[in-house]
């Protein structure tokens, strides 16, 4: 599994929401050797494949590959098996998977120091979008429940918007790893997100990691935003 962050800046996982490899490279550039982890998506990976990864991890980068798997137990494991030979140090399936297909990603992963993460809720999602989908429990509830199936199955770590972080906390402990979307530093603007909060505020509720994406990226000098939230991240730590 990846190691415990000890300091603010590695607690951060800055999103690289590109077209294409050459994009992509642009924005992490200048937050090469920060510490900070970087999140290859689907719009990256589907353009590129699993040669942007090989090509951050030559630039020294420690990737979160973000796919969410969602199949049937053995294509998982075996998507588990080539996302660990790339050498991501994280990974995503989503728990409604149900429990063969995380515990069979789970296995996948033994041996590799990758960490598979549960995706909960998206934080796109609210109580309404659950009903659209047939889910009568509240956000709050179904995030609980589907970490706790997780847990079952030897899931170490999730992915829950900030607004779960305490329930999470509450029932699983201080050894769940919760990565945390919804992110987003004060006055920033809030795009497609539904449930978040700002960093200091993730940090005091209990998030393992961040991941922020525009407005480090976007922003003028991306060292000096990305230094910034982890100095917030810092302070709220030690209140």
């Amino acid at each position: 599994m990846t190691a415990t962050p000890s300091t603010a800046k590695e607690k951060i996982i800055v999103a690289i929401d590109a077209p294409d490899a050459d994009a992509a490279k642009r924005l992490a550039d200048p937050l090469l050797g920060e510490g900070c982890l970087f999140k290859i998506g689907l719009q990256l990976f589907t353009a590129e494949g699993p040669s942007i990864v090989r090509d951050f991890k030559k630039l020294g980068a420690r990737v979160f590959l973000d796919l969410k798997f969602h199949d049937i137990p053995n294509t998982a494991k075996e998507a588990i098996h080539s996302a660990a030979s790339l050498g991501a140090e994280m990974t995503t399936i989503h728990l409604c998977g149900g429990p063969r297909m995380v515990a069979d990603s789970v296995t996948a992963a033994e041996g590799s120091g990758m960490l598979v993460l549960g995706v909960t809720v998206l934080t796109s999602m609210d109580a309404e979008s659950l009903v659209a989908v047939g889910v009568s429990a509240t956000p709050e509830n179904q995030v609980v429940h589907l970490a706790g199936m997780g847990r079952q199955q030897g899931l170490k770590g999730v992915v829950a918007s900030p607004r779960e972080i305490l329930p999470l906390r509450k029932n699983f402990g201080e050894d769940l790893v919760i990565v945390t979307p919804g992110v987003r530093p004060t006055g920033s603007d809030l795009g497609d997100q539904k449930r978040v909060m700002t960093p200091a505020e993730a940090v005091r509720a209990g998030a393992s990691y961040l991941v922020i994406g525009r407005p480090i990226t976007s922003a003028p000098s991306p060292v000096e935003a990305l230094r910034a939230i982890a100095d917030e991240m810092a302070n709220a730590s030690v209140q």
